[in-house]
C-alpha cells in the first residue's frame, strides 16, 4: 500500500539534523577536557611500571613515573588526578593504621605531585581495603562483619593525613554511616576548612569492580568475601538519594555515584533531586569491556567511548572519573 504524506509537512526534525553547522548548534551536551577526572594506580619504590593485565593501557607507577604521567595531565588539560596505592602486603594489618602512616605511599605522593604541580587537582581515596590484610573497607569483629564507628575513626585520621600532605579533595569510598560529618569536623577543626569532600555516596555492591581490585592488590585479600553488608544493593534506587542527602548534610561539597554505565538513572535522579556537583565513577570494569571489545574489532574504541561519556554528561554528570581520561583529552584536541 502507498503510503501519501500530506502536501506539505511543517514539522520536520530531520531538517535540523541535516548539516553538521546546524547539528551543532542545537548540540545539547557537549564534553570536554574538564569533565574529566584519571584515576592513577602509585607503588612504592623507584623506577617501577606494571601493567594491569585485566585493563591494557593501564599502569601501576612509582612517583618518579608518575610524575611524568601528571606532566602529560597538564599539558592535555586534565583538572585533576584521583590517587589510589598499591599498598605491599607487609604493609597490611587488621587495623589498618599504614593508612594515616604521614610517611605512607599517599602522603609521600601527595607532596611530590603539589610540589611538582601545584594547580593540579589532587584526590585521595579515604577507604582501608588497601590497607587491611582481609581487603574489606573497615575494620572487622571476629565474625568478620565490619565494625562502622570503629572504622570512622581509622577513616577521619586517614582524611586528616591526606589534608597535611595537601590533597585538595579527601574522596571516601567506604560507606560507612557517619564518616562524612566525623570527617568534616575533624577537617574544620584543625584548619583544613578548603579541604573538599568528594562523598562516594551511591557506591554499589557491584560485579564491575574486579579489574580494580587486581590493580590495587586487594582481590586476592578479599577472596570469596563480599562487600554487601556497606555497599548498596544494586537493585535501589531511592536508597541512593537517601544517602546522598545524609552526606550533603554532613557537609560533603561534591557526590560520587559508582559505577557509571549501568546506574545512569541513578545520576540522572541525584542532579535532579539536589543540583550539587554530581560525578560518576566509569570503572573498571566497564573500562575492560570497551577495551577487550575494541581490540577483537568488534567495536570502535574512540567512538564508543566518547558516546559513553556523552552518556554521562547528558545523564546529568559534571564530571567522570574515567581510565580513558587522557585517550579522551587527546581526541577532543585533534578533533
Amino acid at each position: 500500500m502507498e503510503i501519501i504524506l500530506s502536501q506539505f509537512l511543517a514539522i520536520r526534525p530531520r531538517r535540523m539534523r541535516k548539516d553538521d553547522f546546524s547539528r551543532r548548534l542545537m548540540r545539547e551536551n557537549v564534553l570536554t577536557v574538564n569533565d574529566l577526572i584519571y584515576p592513577v594506580f602509585v607503588l612504592e619504590g623507584a623506577g617501577k611500571i606494571e601493567e594491569v593485565k585485566s585493563m591494557p593501557g593501564v599502569y601501576r607507577q612509582s612517583i618518579d613515573g608518575l610524575l611524568k604521567t601528571a606532566e602529560e595531565c597538564v599539558k592535555l588539560g586534565i583538572p585533576a588526578l584521583a590517587l589510589f596505592p598499591v599498598v605491599p602486603q607487609e604493609y597490611k594489618s587488621l587495623d589498618a593504621k599504614e593508612a594515616y602512616n604521614p610517611e605512607g605511599l599517599v602522603p609521600r605522593t601527595v607532596r611530590a605531585l603539589k610540589q611538582a604541580f601545584p594547580d593540579l587537582g589532587i584526590i585521595t581515596d579515604v577507604a582501608l581495603d588497601p590497607y587491611t590484610t582481609h581487603g574489606q573497607d573497615g575494620l572487622i569483629d571476629d565474625t568478620g562483619y565490619v565494625l562502622n564507628d570503629e572504622t570512622v575513626e581509622v577513616l577521619v585520621k586517614q582524611a586528616l593525613c591526606h589534608a597535611e600532605a595537601g590533597a585538595d579533595i579527601v574522596a571516601p569510598s567506604d560507606m560507612m554511616d557517619g564518616r562524612i560529618g566525623a570527617i568534616r569536623d575533624a577537617l574544620e577543626e584543625e584548619g583544613y576548612i578548603y579541604t573538599r569532600i568528594l562523598a562516594y555516596s551511591a557506591k554499589y555492591a557491584s560485579a564491575f569492580y574486579g579489574p580494580f581490585r587486581d590493580a590495587v592488590g586487594s582481590a586476592g585479600n578479599l577472596g570469596k568475601s563480599n562487600k554487601y553488608n556497606y555497599q548498596m544493593d544494586p537493585a535501589n534506587s531511592d536508597e541512593a538519594l537517601k544517602e546522598v542527602a545524609l552526606d550533603l548534610e554532613e557537609g560533603a561539597d561534591m557526590v560520587m555515584v559508582k559505577p557509571g554505565m549501568p546506574y545512569l538513572d541513578i545520576v540522572r535522579r541525584v542532579k535532579e533531586e539536589f543540583g550539587v556537583p554530581t560525578y560518576a565513577y566509569h570503572v573498571s570494569g566497564e573500562y575492560a569491556m570497551l577495551k577487550a571489545a575494541a581490540q577483537n574489532g568488534w567495536l570502535d574504541e574512540k567512538a564508543c567511548v566518547m558516546e559513553a561519556m556523552l552518556g554521562f554528561k547528558r545523564a546529568g554528570a559534571d564530571g567522570v572519573l574515567t581510565y580513558f581520561a587522557m585517550d579522551i583529552a587527546r581526541w577532543l584536541k585533534e578533533s
